[in-house]
């Protein structure tokens, strides 16, 4: 195992040779300094664990070692050292960022303790960070739910291009999850320690948005008392994430094209130019190329925003995802509320399938969201079912014919059976995990169903 590294710095050579003794003897890996400038010069050279710093220094004190960690190197943890020890000076140390505060004359154990207690506290730092990122990876896709093949080839879309630098255009329609896929893009990228910042631009005015998204200096405007940083500032070596982009005024979209060809802007009423580092993210819920045809938003912006377009599809385009993004609701829902519901009724999959949903997956939570908070049993029943998502029922069934409900309900099941195959690449096994049953029954079905279990072709 590697030692722990440390820089000791003091001008007293008596103090720095025996105090380096002492600390090579205990399995350190020790660099020594005995002035400002020759710290300095090691840190330049490598990063330590910990720095032990005096705070008297002929060419300056511990507090500019201090500031230049934690400019240069955050990790590494800083005790300053004093023979001239008070309160004051103590808290100040502390403010200023520094791990702990020792008073000579040093003794063994409350150094060794001090020392131990900073490196345990990097190994934490350092296993949070690790753990933090590993969760950032998890919840950039762990709330996307669905294994419809439009959805899995999102999934990958979002890992190709999550680390670039490319702007992506985010379309489909209001409810299908398009602040998420932004939200996952930015999680699953290098920038996820920056900020993620989300502009609902259809909700804002085109003067207070112009304020909004690039700030403004005192005066601007009547009410502009301080000055305010925007949110592309704010965004600086993040994400910015701008909704319903297509409600942009034609003076606010020609201000975004700039932003997005020079990354540069001033605020209103300033004069300075500001540059920043940040990934754009857009959505709309508009058909853009329609809006272009009819001049309603810039062809170039168009060309500019439209680099790379993640096209959502609506949820009644993936129905096999219904029961799959239900049960997560549910159980997202009886976490909260404590409430124990178990799982859906037949009747009441076949609804949520048979529903359209214009209101997308929003919508479907806040069904379940009701049908959990007013149902009485241990399942989600038809009974528990708004009105409207029930209507949807009848008017298929009277559709059929003479068939029977059971024969009107086999299309449905048929069609996401097929979807689910498909999505899986005819993987029986794979296919029957996805819809929540075993394989044999998977067989039946198919049997019954119609399907060839040699061909991979039948709608």
């Amino acid at each position: 195992m590697k030692a722990p590294s440390i820089l000791l710095v003091d001008d007293d050579r008596h103090v720095l040779h025996s105090m380096g003794d002492w600390l090579r003897d205990q399995g350190y890996d020790l660099d020594s300094a005995s002035s400002r400038a020759d710290a300095l010069a090691s840190l330049a050279k490598r990063v330590y664990d910990v720095v032990l710093a005096d705070i008297r220094l002929q060419d300056g004190d511990g507090f500019d070692i201090l500031n230049h960690c934690r400019q240069h190197h955050p990790a590494s943890s800083v005790i300053l050292i004093t023979g001239y020890g008070s309160v004051d000076s103590a808290v100040e140390a502390i403010r200023a960022g520094a791990f702990d505060y020792l008073t000579k004359p040093l003794i063994d154990d409350e150094l060794e303790m001090a020392i131990e207690r900073a490196l345990h506290q990097r190994e934490v730092l350092e296993e949070n960070k690790n753990l933090k990122a590993q969760l950032d990876l998890r919840f950039g896709m762990e709330n996307i739910i669905g294994h419809d093949h439009r959805m899995l080839r999102i999934y990958d879309m979002i890992d190709s291009i999550a680390d670039t630098r490319a702007t992506v255009l985010i379309s489909g329609e209001s409810g299908t999850g398009k602040s998420m896929i932004a939200r996952a893009i930015h999680r699953r990228s290098s920038r996820r320690d920056k900020p993620f910042v989300e502009v609902a631009c259809g909700a804002l005015p085109e003067t207070l948005l112009e304020s909004e998204l690039f700030g403004h200096v005192v005066g601007a405007f009547t009410g502009a008392t301080v000055d305010k940083m925007g949110k592309f500032k704010q965004a600086d070596e993040g994400t910015i994430f701008l909704d319903e982009i297509g409600t942009a005024s034609p003076g606010m979209q020609v201000k975004l094209l700039r932003v997005l060809q020079e990354l540069a802007f001033e605020q209103v009423g300033g004069t300075k130019t500001f540059t920043i580092d940040t990934r754009v993210i857009l959505a709309t819920n508009e058909d853009l190329t329609s809006l272009v045809a009819q001049g309603r938003f810039r062809q170039d912006l168009f060309y500019r925003v439209n680099v790379i377009n993640i096209e959502l599809p609506s949820l009644r385009e993936r129905i096999s995802d219904i029961p799959l993004l239900a049960s997560h609701f549910l159980q997202q829902i009886c976490n909260e509320t404590g409430k124990r519901v178990t799982g859906f009724s037949e009747p009441a999959i076949a609804a949520l399938q048979s529903y359209r949903w214009p209101g997308n997956v929003r919508e479907l939570q806040n069904v379940i969201e009701r049908a959990v908070l007013l149902g009485k049993g241990d399942k989600v029943g038809s009974e528990d079912l708004p009105p409207n998502v029930l209507a949807a029922g009848p008017v298929q069934v009277e559709s059929v014919g003479n068939r029977t409900l059971k024969q009107a309900l086999s299309c449905p099941e048929r069609q996401i059976i097929l979807d689910v195959l498909e999505a899986n690449n005819w993987n029986r096994q794979a296919t029957a995990a996805a819809l929540g049953i075993n394989r044999t029954t998977l067989y039946k079905k198919m049997k019954r169903l119609g399907f060839d279990d040699r061909t991979p072709a039948l709608r």
